[in-house]
């Protein structure tokens, strides 16, 4: 025997996700590749003295999973100890957000910035018991007169603040938001410290930016969390200047060093994906294309554990912000608009429609941030045309979140090879509050996962953590069950799809959106060894388990980064 294995599994459900979603019952890896796939004879020539041989007890051998959309960085900050948790179930009140703030007042030093991460009024006791009540900063002046706070929603489209922080940013009366983004004011004109969409910006461009130990910190302890999960790889969906003014920074171009660096000191135990940020949450075409040009580079390092695949722009906001561009009207009125310069609809579909023909023939894959149904369209639209007057080969555009993909955009989507990049996580968790903004029909309708893969639509999965916990076993379920989070209703039964077609979503769908569906997202000889174990029967488990299912071991490039597993 010329090379013996340097891990063996027996005993399990490999579940290979080829072309066929074949089970086997072994695999055998040798120096970080895939050597041998099929039953225990076929791995047994291959054990040697120094091979570990994991006995997986019926349990369930997955490839790695590819998060297709997580802010990596952005996670780490906004996760203790960098950041108040402010999500349910650790708050469920105005007043417990306000409690964390106060106990966070007391323990940091006179002025210091206290920011917290995860607030929802779905699940604020005073917001769900009248919708017209939202966190205001009077919530916040008493606990905090002279430390400024900023807490920022759940979603990343929302940030509260207090009367200090208000004060030092500079925004009263008188402040006139930036194009895309509102300051919310109440009935006598004044701010009540909601910002929403591009008005965020006012807030973090006066915050004192993250530190270069603080990203390194940050993606660390992301990284950690999701060896925990059983995560290989993951899209970092949107680096560059357009992220200096979104969560201090974390998402501008400076975190990309950091990858750099820690990929260098041998620390990256995930493969990521960098779409690149020229601009922010608004912009024009002009702007667009000034900062297009040398956005930034991977130099030398190993296309396989870090690559920049394309371009990332913001097209409309979100449904609870009213801000997705929806072709009827929101319940109370209103139908959002696109989130790009231009005084009128008209002007704004040129400029989106501007913004990625320039990305394209750049050479650019194109991810585009778009939700509503109407901006769906002109965004699928807006790719074939760009495909028509600059022919390319396999571009891969998606669209990022596809709330609410119509049968238009799905047709549009599925003739020029492009996909689409949904978001079960958090299906599961705002389906119980969008009934208020678009009605029932609609709510029930929000990530067509079903109709997206019978029109022939390349569909990926991902959490967009830090906006939900990027733990793809409940995104699986959902998908499964389209059962909410909160009152664990049914959400859209007809729009379920199988075990299968889920776990595809999170594995060699996420590796064609990345371009590497030939070296990774299955379990076949010859591509990476990026293996995720799950403890259990997967094919067999109801689907309400599942999101309870442990990760046991995890396995990036041969390589074990996560292991429970007793031999």
């Amino acid at each position: 025997m010329d090379a013996y294995a340097d891990l063996v599994f027996v005993g399990g459900q490999v579940v290979t996700v080829d072309a066929e979603f074949s089970v086997a019952s072994a695999l055998a890896v040798t120096g970080g590749v895939i050597t041998a796939v099929g039953g225990r004879d076929d791995v047994e020539p291959l054990v040697g003295p120094g091979t570990r041989v994991v006995d997986l007890r019926g349990a369930t051998l997955l490839p790695g999973i590819n998060d297709s959309h997580l802010h990596g960085c952005a996670f780490g900050t906004a996760t203790p100890p960098l950041s108040l948790d402010l999500g349910h179930p650790a708050v469920s009140s105005l007043a417990d957000a306000a409690s964390a703030v106060a106990e966070a007042v007391g323990r940091v030093p006179g002025g210091q910035w206290v920011t917290g991460h995860g607030w929802d009024t779905a699940y604020l006791d005073e917001c769900v018991a009248d919708p017209s009540r939202q966190p205001s900063r009077h919530d916040l002046d008493a606990v905090s007169p002279d430390h400024p706070v900023v807490l920022y929603s759940f979603s990343g489209h929302a940030t509260w603040v207090n009367s200090k922080a208000l004060e030092l940013i500079g925004i009263d009366r008188h402040t006139v938001a930036p194009p895309g983004g509102a300051i919310v004011v109440d009935a006598a004109g004044e701010p009540t410290g909601l910002l929403h969409e591009g008005a965020q910006a006012l807030v973090q461009n006066a915050l004192p930016p993250l530190s270069r130990q603080e990203r390194t910190d940050a993606v660390r302890s992301a990284l950690a969390t999701l060896a925990r999960l059983g995560v290989t790889s993951y899209t970092e969906p949107g680096l560059g200047p357009g992220g200096d003014g979104i969560m201090r920074g974390a998402l501008g171009a400076e975190t990309l060093d950091v990858y750099r660096g820690l990929l260098a000191d041998g620390e990256l135990t995930a493969r990521i994906g960098v779409l690149l940020l020229p601009t922010g949450m608004a912009s024009t075409a002009d702007e667009f294309a000034r900062t297009l040009t040398g956005l930034g580079e991977c130099g030398d390092a190993d296309p396989r554990r870090l690559a920049i695949h394309g371009v990332k722009i913001f097209a409309d906001g979100i449904v609870p912000n009213r801000t997705a561009w929806m072709h009827e009207p929101y319940v109370g009125g209103g139908c959002g608009s696109l989130c790009v310069g231009g005084e009128n609809d008209a002007e704004r579909i040129a400029e989106i429609q501007a913004m990625i023909g320039q990305a394209h023939a750049a050479g650019y894959q194109l991810g585009v941030h778009v939700t509503g149904d109407r901006a769906c369209d002109t965004v699928a639209d807006a790719f074939a045309a760009a495909m028509a007057e600059h022919p390319r080969p396999d571009a891969r555009h998606y669209v990022i979140h596809g709330d609410f993909l119509t049968a238009h955009s799905m047709k549009v989507l599925a003739a020029h090879g492009f996909g689409v990049n949904m978001n079960p996580t958090i299906k599961w968790t705002v389906a119980d509050m969008e009934e208020e903004f678009v009605g029932a029909g609609r709510a029930a309708y929000a990530w067509p996962y079903r109709d997206a893969i019978d029109a022939g639509v390349r569909v990926a999965s991902g959490s967009d953590a830090p906006v939900t916990h990027p733990d793809w076993r409940q995104g699986v379920a959902t998908m499964v069950l389209r059962e909410s989070k909160a009152a664990g209703r049914v959400s859209g039964p007809e729009q379920r799809i199988g075990l299968a077609e889920a776990i595809r979503t999170y594995t060699i769908d996420a590796a064609w959106q990345d371009f590497a569906d030939g070296w990774k997202g299955s379990l076949e000889p010859g591509k990476v060894a990026d293996l995720c174990v799950l403890d259990g029967d997967l094919l067999a488990a109801d689907p309400h388990d599942i999101p309870t299912m442990p990760v046991v071991l995890t396995v990036m490039d041969g390589r074990i980064v996560h292991d429970t597993l007793r031999d």
